[in-house]
């Protein structure tokens, strides 16, 4: 039996994982439905590796590249690509971008408009990033959910973790050294008059921020990262910052009424990278920072191997196959 505390992503990715080669699981969580704790359930839902080497290590890359197959097969993965954009005033930050990423291509103003008509006139040229993707943040959490119950995974909802565990998934909870809060901010807007069908990231000298379609005229805007503690609701600058950013896409989104807004504490070591740490009989999976859906698919067949050794990677992929 492997126990686990924590049934937001990294601790259900962790009991898929277990439960396709075999483990008797159970989680146990203090929240009462799926992701109800879950810092995951503000995120962008942005499966980006290219983008995100623009400020993280190239193992972002190298990990992220399995999380496309990975969540394919659980939840809806709207595979349109990432299309960067900044005002003329910024092109300079464009530029820069396209320095420090690959896996893209510069678009001109034409094929901005074409991939995104919303945006026609708007932007002279973009860096559209074709290979990535994004999902729906909650409803991933829930199919992830029920998909792990029907393997066989006992989720406990409402119950704390009892002492000793052998995975431990805990997020800021969690009792390990080096790890710090990195405060997320973000909106959902409701906007029907403006259709985008992919990602856009506005680069800004100060804040990149981007916007995520959620579907039926809603849609998510995010960035801020605040090295902060506060579990306070979203600040009045931070507010601002992203209904400025979502009326530079478009004007239209001046008339969008503001459906949630949100804000959540991300775990993060200092390199900004997850790792997988032992201490007192406990292994614990932390630090996904701002990357979680991206690098939890990776991270948690790390940790299966981890525990269940024995089992070998052909084994493995015999049971995904059946």
């Amino acid at each position: 039996m492997i126990t686990i505390a924590g049934a937001g992503l990294a601790g259900l990715a962790c009991a898929y994982e277990l439960a396709q080669r075999g483990a008797k699981v159970t989680v146990y969580e203090r929240g009462e439905t799926p992701g109800d704790s879950s810092v995951a359930r503000f995120a962008g839902g942005m499966l980006a590796p290219w983008c995100e080497r623009e400020s993280a290590e190239e193992e972002v890359i190298t990990l992220g590249s399995r999380a496309f197959t990975w969540w394919a097969g659980i939840t809806p993965v709207h595979r349109r690509g990432t299309l960067v954009v900044a005002p003329a005033r910024d092109r300079a930050e464009l530029t820069r971008f396209a320095h420090r990423t690959s896996g893209h291509r510069m678009a001109g103003a034409q094929e901005v408009a074409e991939l995104e008509p919303a945006l026609a006139g708007r932007f002279g040229q973009g860096l559209f990033f074709e290979d990535e993707a994004h999902l729906d943040p909650r409803r991933a959490l829930r199919d992830l959910s029920a998909r792990v119950q029907a393997m066989g995974v006992e989720i406990r909802y409402g119950a704390p973790a009892p002492a000793g565990v052998t995975l431990d998934c805990t997020g800021m909870a969690a009792p390990l050294p080096g790890l710090r809060p990195v405060r997320g901010e973000m909106a959902v807007l409701h906007c029907p008059e403006v259709e985008i069908s992919r990602t856009l990231r506005l680069l800004h000298p100060r804040m990149p921020l981007y916007l995520v379609p959620r579907g039926d005229g809603h849609f998510m805007i995010g960035g801020t990262m605040i090295e902060s503690s506060s579990e306070r609701p979203v600040t009045l600058r931070s507010l601002s910052e992203l209904l400025n950013a979502a009326f530079t896409l478009h004007p239209a989104f001046a008339e969008a009424s503001v459906a949630e807004t949100g804000a959540g504490l991300r775990p993060a070591f200092a390199d900004n990278l997850p790792r997988l740490t032992e201490r007192d009989g406990t292994l614990y999976l932390n630090g996904l920072y701002r990357h979680g859906f991206l690098l939890a698919p990776a991270m948690a067949q790390q940790a299966a191997g981890r525990l269940l050794p024995e089992t070998s990677d052909e084994d493995h992929r015999e049971r995904q196959t059946a």
